[in-house]
């Protein structure tokens, strides 16, 4: 509304300054015809042949209404001009728009306009738009590439399992085991299989369910201390069948946040069983929590095998692999580290990751809870 107001004021203050230069430039030009005229009423034999031309303007057009008509005459050529000179700008948008339209410019074309014209902000809303339209088709091509690879991956990770569930199954049907030992160990395969496809599906399911904010947070004050150190606590027997060890490093025993404490748990558990999983080289794991102005930041720390620069911009996007192998960060349905990062980004945080040769770095940085929250 004020971008509106402001163009119309412009155009307002312009036709009435074009107004003014024109009666002026219709004024001096006017002035200088009637030099002219009087030059060539007066000429020599040089110009003898030019003489009729002002002895026509001099002799026949009346003082008076004669001049007048001829200063009105040039008064609105004059306002004419400097008016398509102004409003030739918003033909040129005009005309992009449309090339545009017509697919025979990119989306994200931008309209060039001299500064200072009127006609500037609507440029500038015309390549607002136009940057905003392109963005929107190339989330719209990202998603649908997405939903592609969604297809791809789920049917790749639910068909492996799948497959070694009704193989084993089959081979039960049809009693082909030697002992009942043999028949508990198909049993046992089937069982942990068909186990792993409830977790995919589950995963599948809930991060769906967190793209289209059907899942209502229960937001509570928790101490963010306190559920990183019980989760090291529950992780303690798998780190140490892993060969690792857990550490949680904080300056205060209480940091409050608010946040639904079952969503949050999972951010961590994710986290955690990720630097398991790729960082079991490094032999550790460590949990540190840090105060900042108004947010706490809790670095998951592992001193494994490096994310490469190609793939770190990457980790968190929907189903994105990091290698075509499949065994790279593809835990699961490989949609945890998605789902984390629509948690976090529920709660008001962020999450981010950096990598180098000594150790790779997940950062979850939330706001703290204001009314109990510790001095910085």
């Amino acid at each position: 509304m004020k971008d509106k107001e402001n163009i119309v004021s412009k155009l307002v203050f312009r036709a009435v300054l074009h107004l003014v230069i024109s009666a002026v430039l219709a004024l001096i030009t006017l002035a200088i015809i009637y030099v002219v005229a009087i030059f060539l009423y007066n000429a020599s034999s040089f110009f003898y042949f030019l003489r009729g031309i002002g002895l026509f303007f001099i002799e026949r057009v009346p003082s008076g209404f004669g001049l007048i008509f001829i200063w009105l005459v040039l008064f609105v050529i004059y306002f004419i001009a400097l008016q398509w000179f102004q409003f030739r700008t918003l033909g040129q948008i005009n005309d992009t728009v449309k090339l545009i339209a017509d697919g025979r410019l990119k989306m994200d074309h931008q309209v060039t306009v001299k500064r200072g014209n009127v006609f500037g902000v609507f440029a500038d809303n015309v390549n607002r738009l136009s940057e905003r339209l392109h963005l929107a088709l190339e989330e719209e091509r990202r998603a649908e590439q997405a939903k592609n690879e969604l297809i791809t991956n789920v049917s790749h990770d639910l068909r492996t399992p799948l497959t070694s569930v009704v193989g084993y199954l089959g081979l039960i049907e049809q009693d082909r085991y030697r002992d009942e030992v043999e028949l508990r160990h198909y049993v046992a395969i089937a069982y942990e299989k068909s186990q792993h496809l409830h977790e995919l599906i589950n995963d599948l399911f809930e991060y769906t369910r967190m793209r289209h904010d059907t899942i209502a947070l229960k937001l509570e004050p928790i101490n963010l201390v306190e559920m990183l150190g019980q989760l090291l606590v529950q992780y303690h027997m798998p780190l140490q069948e892993a060969g690792m060890k857990g550490q949680l490093q904080s300056a205060e025993n209480m940091i409050m946040v608010r946040a639904d404490a079952a969503k949050l748990a999972r951010v961590f558990e994710n986290l955690i069983s990720n630097a398991m999983a790729y960082g079991r080289e490094g032999r550790r794991i460590d949990v540190t929590v840090t105060l900042r102005e108004g947010w706490v930041a809790v670095d998951v720390v592992n001193y494994g095998e490096p994310i490469s620069a190609i793939d770190l911009p990457h980790i968190f996007d929907r189903f994105y692999r990091a290698d075509k192998s499949r065994t790279r960060w593809a835990g699961g349905s490989g949609l945890g580290l998605a789902i984390s990062k629509s948690i976090v980004e529920k709660h008001h945080g962020f999450i981010e990751a950096s990598s180098s040769t000594e150790r790779t770095v997940f950062r979850v940085t939330l706001p703290l809870y204001k009314e109990a929250s510790p001095k910085v």
